[in-house]
C-alpha cells in the first residue's frame, strides 16, 4: 500500500500511460477485479466518467462480465421506474375512493399509510435541501427531470407533502452516543434557494430526496435514519455529473441502487440496536482506539487522560464514511480507496487513525474543549498526507 500511494508527480506522458492502464483494465471482456482495486486504490482520474463506470463496479452494481451490463442496467432501471410508479401514488386517486379516506382508521388505508410515510418524509426533506450548501449544485436543476412528476401540478412532488420550512443552517448528527457535532453550514442569502423549481423542472436535491424516500419505502425494517443523506450525496453528484450522457441521463436509477449495495455494508452503523454488535459502530470506534494505541500509545494515552471519548470524533467519522470532514472532491478520492480496499473498513479505521496521528503535536498540546474542537473541526491536511499515512500504518498492521 505504501508503494501505491507513493506522491503522485506524474508528467504528461505518465498520466497517459495511467489512463491507457485503466482503459485496458475496463475494456477486457471479464474485468480483473483485483487489478481494478488495485488501479482504483490509487485515485480514479476525473475524467472520461471512470470514476462513475468504477464505482459502479467496485460496490456490485455492475458485474465483472461486460456482455451483462446493458442487461444489468435495462433491467435495474425498469425496474426502478416501476418502484417509482408504485410509491409515488397520490391519495385520491385510489379505486373505491368512497372507501378510504383521510379520517379513515383502518390500519390499511391508503392514507393512514401517506400520513405515516409524511413523518419520514419530513425529516428527508429537511435534510437534502441542506446538503453540501457550499456548492451550488443541488439547488440546480437537473437535465433529466422526472416527466410524471414535474408536469403533475405538484401533485407528486414529495415536498409539496411536508410544505416548505425554514431551515436551520446548523447540520445536527446525534444518536445516542454523546455530543457528536453541531457542523455550521454555510449561510444561505434567501430562503427561496431552498425552494423547488417552477413546473416542468426538479432541483438535484429533489431528486435526491426521491431516491431516500424511495429507499425508506423499500426498507421498512431499517427506514430513514439521518446522515444517510450525506452518504448518498456524492455517489448521487458522481453519477449526475458523468461526462457520459448515456450514463448521467440514468444517475437516479443507478445512484438508488449503488446507494443500497452500499447501505447494506453499513446499515448496521444506522441501527441503534447493532451498536454493540461485532459490526455496529461502538465496536468500530473501539477499533479505531485499539488502532491508535498501537500505533501511538502517548496520543491515546492523553486523550484518555483528557477525557476524549471516540464518540465525540470517530462516532461522524466512521458512520458517515468522513463525508463531513472533508470537501467533496477529497471525498471522492478518499471514497475511491475505501471502495477500492478489499478489506474497506478496515481501511477506514486506518485513515481515522492516521487522522489523529498527524495531528499529534496539536492534540498533545491541548486541552479538552482544544481537542474536541480540533478533532470535530478537522484542520487543513492534504488528503494524499492522510492516505499515504493511513497507507503506512495498514501496511505495518498487517505484517
Amino acid at each position: 500500500l505504501q508503494k501505491i500511494f507513493q506522491k503522485s508527480l506524474f508528467t504528461m506522458s505518465s498520466y497517459d500511460l495511467r489512463l491507457k492502464d485503466l482503459d485496458q483494465v475496463l475494456e477486457s471482456e471479464v474485468i480483473d477485479l483485483s487489478k481494478l482495486r488495485e488501479f482504483c486504490f490509487n485515485g480514479i482520474p476525473d475524467v472520461k466518467g471512470y470514476r462513475s463506470l468504477c464505482w459502479r463496479l467496485l460496490l456490485n452494481y455492475l458485474p465483472c462480465d461486460r456482455n451483462k451490463w446493458d442487461e444489468q442496467l435495462d433491467h435495474h432501471r425498469k425496474l426502478y421506474q416501476q418502484w417509482l410508479d408504485e410509491i409515488l401514488v397520490t391519495p385520491g386517486s385510489f379505486d373505491n375512493e368512497e372507501c378510504d379516506h383521510p379520517l379513515s382508521e383502518d390500519p390499511n388505508s391508503k392514507w393512514n399509510t401517506f400520513f405515516k410515510d409524511n413523518q419520514a418524509l419530513t425529516q428527508i426533506d429537511k435534510d437534502v435541501r441542506r446538503l453540501h450548501p457550499e456548492l451550488s449544485f443541488f439547488q440546480q436543476a437537473t437535465d433529466y427531470p422526472l416527466s410524471n412528476v414535474v408536469y403533475s401540478c405538484g401533485t407528486k412532488r414529495l415536498n409539496r407533502r411536508v410544505g416548505m420550512h425554514f431551515l436551520n443552517s446548523a447540520n445536527v448528527v446525534r444518536k445516542g452516543l454523546g455530543i457528536v457535532k453541531i457542523t455550521p453550514k454555510a449561510e444561505q442569502t434567501s430562503t427561496s434557494e431552498f425552494k423547488p423549481l417552477e413546473e416542468g423542472s426538479e432541483a438535484h436535491w429533489e431528486v435526491v430526496e426521491r431516491i431516500l424516500f424511495v429507499y425508506c419505502k423499500l426498507n421498512p425494517g431499517q427506514g430513514y435514519v439521518q446522515g444517510m443523506n450525506e452518504i448518498i450525496g456524492p455517489i448521487y453528484y458522481c453519477f449526475a455529473t458523468d461526462p457520459i450522457i448515456k450514463m448521467k441521463e440514468h444517475a437516479e436509477a443507478d445512484c438508488f441502487f449503488v446507494f443500497t449495495n452500499l447501505m447494506s455494508e453499513i446499515r448496521d452503523f444506522f441501527i441503534k440496536t447493532l451498536d454493540e454488535t461485532d459490526t455496529g459502530i461502538v465496536n468500530m470506534m473501539r477499533k479505531v482506539t485499539e488502532r491508535l494505541k498501537e500505533n501511538d500509545p502517548v496520543v491515546q494515552s492523553y486523550l484518555v487522560k483528557n477525557e476524549i471519548y471516540p464518540q465525540y470524533y470517530s462516532f461522524r467519522w466512521l458512520t458517515l464514511l468522513l463525508s463531513q470532514e472533508f470537501s467533496l472532491p477529497e471525498v471522492l478520492r478518499i471514497w475511491d480507496s475505501l471502495f477500492s480496499d478489499s478489506q474497506r473498513f478496515s481501511f477506514l479505521i486506518d485513515i481515522c487513525c492516521a487522522m489523529i496521528v498527524l495531528i499529534r503535536d496539536q492534540i498533545l498540546a491541548g486541552d479538552f474543549s482544544t481537542i474536541v474542537k480540533l478533532l470535530q473541526n478537522y484542520p487543513n491536511v492534504e488528503t494524499r498526507v492522510i492516505l499515504n499515512k493511513a497507507a503506512e500504518l495498514s501496511v505495518k498492521n498487517r505484517e
